[in-house]
């Protein structure tokens, strides 16, 4: 366990306007994390998203996307709230990363365009004529050596796969040593199989001391063996086992009997 709580600041006063007009965030006064995985649900705009980037701001995460938390204007009401709590940590750990899965794709691009901008400063350094000098020669290989490290990582062609697979390569790769990591619903480009993966994946990061907070809709992935469920709800966040958070209920009797839900569309 790295992240242990947040507690509303003394001198921290809702004011009008968001995130504050989130029913969960206007008497909300702490939070205490007490297992290694926390999945936070609640229905659309019950501001699960905004709750976890308010504590990736609180805790200096990197986003593994294509803007950093810090720069990102569209996450100004989340700055507001990280700004309004202490974040209390029992370790501090090494790695911090937040990561939406909308943003793999422009994670991806980001990779490829490196590769490519390695590469294309390989050939230059080399010359056109190939009539280089050693120290030419070195600064080539070092360029090309970059565009093969992301090339490992990633793949040759990250772009090239689908948004799920893409996903999954990503997390693979960043999520190998203890740390925090803040996954918002991670489970949007994924197949059902491909959930079960995730899980085995944040399942063998536990054993190995990482910590996990993460958003979803998925009753698979609330599934996780172990997590603590919060769901937002206008009262705050409420824990909530697996079997009664509305997803699971609602999901259970759909496929039991989906006609009876399809006739009264």
């Amino acid at each position: 366990m790295f992240l242990t709580e947040m507690i509303r600041r003394p001198d921290a006063s809702p004011t009008e306007g968001f995130p504050w007009t989130v029913p969960a965030f206007a008497r909300l006064e702490r939070i205490a994390f007490t297992t290694p995985v926390t999945v936070l649900v609640g229905e659309n705009g019950s501001g699960k998203s905004t709750l976890l980037e308010a504590i990736g701001i609180g805790m200096k995460a990197m986003a593994a996307g294509s803007r950093d938390l810090v720069a990102d204007p569209s996450l100004d009401g989340s700055r507001t709230l990280a700004g309004a709590f202490r974040f209390i940590r029992r370790r501090h750990p090494a790695t911090r990363l937040f990561f939406r899965a909308e943003d793999a794709l422009g994670f991806a691009r980001r990779m490829e365009q490196a590769m490519v901008d390695f590469r294309a400063e390989a050939v230059a350094v080399r010359g056109a004529l190939g009539d280089t000098t050693p120290q030419q020669r070195m600064v080539a290989t070092m360029l090309e050596g970059q565009a093969s490290v992301i090339a490992d990582a990633y793949g040759d062609a990250p772009e090239g796969r689908s948004h799920g697979e893409r996903f999954l390569k990503l997390l693979r790769h960043r999520i190998r040593s203890p740390g925090l990591y803040l996954l918002d619903e991670p489970e949007t480009p994924l197949s059902p199989t491909r959930i079960l993966g995730l899980i085995a994946l944040i399942g063998d990061m536990v054993a190995h001391g990482a910590q996990f907070v993460l958003s979803t809709h998925s009753p698979v992935l609330m599934a996780i063996p172990g997590a603590r469920i919060l769901v937002l709800e206008p009262d705050g966040p409420t824990q909530t086992p697996w079997d009664e958070v509305e997803h699971v209920r609602l999901t259970r009797a759909f496929l039991s009997d989906p006609d009876s839900f399809l006739r009264r569309l």
